[in-house]
């Protein structure tokens, strides 16, 4: 029997580590592409509030995929005597920061818009020339918004089917934000189509919608993001308990040697840790190699199964 490796660095398998890596490359386009629209929308900004609450998504948009990149430099790196169960929590700080993020823009933007729709402020759409031809102002506008709004679908999609291959939450709550991106866009399109029409009131009724949807999902992120911090029981990236913890119980009481097994597992980014506690049989010998031999062989039932501490126990008092 192996001895137990203490300080055992965390390597994703071969099929996800390439996942992780299309991943990263996809975070980085995704800054590249919100580069180029932050200058594109500052160009046509002009005194739409609903294209100012594009613009300021497009700003705040850079946290989410900044967040899971810095996270990716630390997340596998191995414990060590100050950080003995790893870095893995840099995933969980990542997701955290990506939810507050959302969160604080769909508050900055509903509480701005309100104010203006009470006040009653008439945005103007001027003229301006663009190659030598006077023309409305909210053709350019609506032209880069919609340019705009095809790269956010794309990436959000992309993103999100990653994160439920990856177990990864960071990017969960970054397609978030690049759903909220194109709703953002298509709304801003409809406020200045609006104000066009003498509906002076539409851009500040686009904003609202737009931020009222933001902050929703702002608050559903922010909570579980908190939730995951605070040890909870371990969900999958679309908020429902993961069956793992009851896959590993099932699999110990299938030993003949266990007559009860009891799971406790938390999420530490990408992967779970926790501890198992069974009860042998009066029968049972040579423990040490048995709980030994159950250990890795739950450790190896799933990927994300990263650290398993299995210990016998004479019985377990269920929780009430």
């Amino acid at each position: 029997m192996r001895p137990v490796r203490v300080y055992d660095k965390f390597e994703l398998p071969s099929d996800k580590a390439e996942l992780h890596r299309r991943a990263v490359r996809l975070e980085w386009w995704t800054l590249g592409f919100f580069t180029v629209t932050i200058v594109l929308v500052a160009l046509v900004l002009g005194q739409s509030q609903a294209l100012k609450a594009a613009w300021v998504e497009d700003i705040l948009s850079m946290t989410p995929p900044l967040a899971f990149l810095i996270a990716a430099r630390f997340r596998d790196r191995a414990p060590n005597k100050e950080h003995p169960y790893g870095y893995h929590r840099s995933v969980g700080i990542g997701f955290l920061a990506a939810a507050l993020a959302l969160l604080g823009l769909g508050g900055y933007i509903l509480v701005d818009s309100v104010v203006r729709l009470i006040a009653r402020e008439r945005v103007p759409i001027g003229m301006t020339e663009l190659f030598g031809v006077t023309m409305w102002l909210g053709w350019p506008m609506i032209a880069v918004l919609t340019a705009t709004m095809i790269p956010a679908v794309v990436l959000g999609h992309k993103k999100l089917k990653l994160a439920r291959q990856l177990h990864d939450k960071v990017l969960l709550a970054d397609a978030g934000m690049n759903r909220a991106d194109w709703m953002t866009a298509g709304a801003a399109v409809l406020g200045v189509v609006g104000i066009g029409a003498g509906l002076w009131w539409a851009d500040a009724v686009a904003a609202c919608l737009i931020s009222a949807d933001i902050v929703r999902d702002g608050v559903r992120t922010t909570k579980a993001a908190v939730a995951d911090l605070m040890d909870t029981r371990p969900r999958t990236v679309d908020g429902e308990p993961h069956p793992l913890g009851d896959q590993l119980t099932a699999m110990a009481m299938d030993e003949p040697w266990v007559a009860d097994a009891w799971i406790r597992l938390r999420e530490e980014g990408h992967v779970f840790v926790g501890e198992l506690l069974v009860v042998p049989t009066a029968d049972a010998d040579d423990l040490v190699h048995r709980v030994a031999a159950l250990g890795d062989r739950l450790r190896a039932a799933d990927w994300r199964m990263h650290d398993l501490a299995v210990a016998p126990v004479p019985a377990i008092q269920p929780a009430e």
